[in-house]
């Protein structure tokens, strides 16, 4: 198995998530994706509600062209994904 190769942007936002010392949160990358594994008691419902938000301010100190990058999170027992700078190919699909 390739160990993963991180691109700057994947990269400058997983030091970033790493930065806000979320106790307990694992945040490592996944492909070209990024995948945060939160502690089992973690309400996804509200993380789910306050990301566009929260990513919104932290992407203020993100001075890098901005990619096409996934957010994984999982808490344990279910996940959600996250789509940041989705390119023209994700907006054409269909759900």
């Amino acid at each position: 198995m390739k160990p993963d190769i991180m691109n700057n942007y994947q990269q400058k936002w997983i030091s970033t998530l790493k930065n806000a010392h979320l106790n307990g949160w694992e945040i490592k990358p996944q492909g070209d994706d990024i995948f945060v594994e939160m502690p089992h008691v973690t309400d996804l419902k509200l993380i789910r509600d306050n990301l566009p938000e929260t990513l919104a301010l932290m992407a203020l100190d993100i001075n890098l062209p901005k990619e096409r990058l996934k957010f994984i999170f999982h808490n344990g027992y279910e996940q959600f994904e996250y789509l940041l700078n989705p390119a023209a190919a994700d907006l054409e699909q269909e759900d």
